[in-house]
């Protein structure tokens, strides 16, 4: 299984850069949080996994991975209808923006297999064009599929609330955070983890959050 790279290198380049931010990491340690294996699949449980429990979108994510046949692929996706797809225990209009992103893929419309040679900025246009697919999604498969390592998202109200509790604020506003998080780069998406992991401190769920 691979995981989010927090190696001691990126965190002794973080620690140097943000004391504050590093203070935390030098006590934590070592993160791991687990990566997806697959664009597509990782994708199509992100899109799952939307306005539902996490313990809901594993049953439903297993009963489409069964429906595919035990893989999800655009093929196998591809091949059912939204009526079928809806079966699995989801509302049809996730049911359809799955069976639109398998024929989008399909088709050529949409090429993930040449997502690693774009920006960061032209990966989160093209993923965010699906349907069902906005910015922050994109930025978390970045993240947890692609292992992208400067990716942070505002939109994100974990990362926002991990940055009030190191930094001692009250509220934060976009020039804040961004203000903020300019130490973090090229890293971004380790300081993520680690500002995931202190809004889980925060709300008392630390060891039981997952990223979806």
């Amino acid at each position: 299984m691979r995981y989010v790279n927090c190696s001691p290198e990126i965190r002794d380049y973080l620690c140097a850069a943000d004391p504050v931010l590093g203070a935390h990491i030098r006590r934590l340690g070592e993160l791991r949080r687990p990566m997806r294996e697959g664009l597509f699949p990782a994708l199509c449980s992100s899109i799952v996994s939307q306005l539902i429990s996490k313990k809901s979108a594993a049953t439903v994510y297993g009963r489409l991975t069964e429906l595919c046949g035990g893989a999800i692929t655009p093929e196998s996706l591809g091949a059912q209808t939204p009526e079928t797809i809806q079966k699995c225990g989801m509302t049809m209009k996730k049911a359809q923006n799955l069976a639109a992103i398998a024929g989008r893929v399909l088709s050529g419309e949409t090429d993930l297999s040449h997502l690693d040679s774009l920006s960061d900025e032209e990966v989160i246009r093209v993923l965010s064009a699906l349907p069902g697919v906005g910015e922050w999604t994109a930025q978390m498969l970045m993240i947890f599929s692609m292992g992208r390592p400067d990716v942070i998202s505002y939109k994100d109200l974990g990362i926002r609330r991990g940055m009030m509790a190191a930094y001692g604020l009250n509220s934060l506003d976009k020039k804040q955070f961004d203000a903020i998080s300019a130490a973090y780069h090229p890293y971004a998406s380790t300081a993520s983890i680690y500002l995931w992991h202190l809004s889980d401190e925060v709300s008392g769920n630390v060891g039981l959050a997952e990223i979806n």
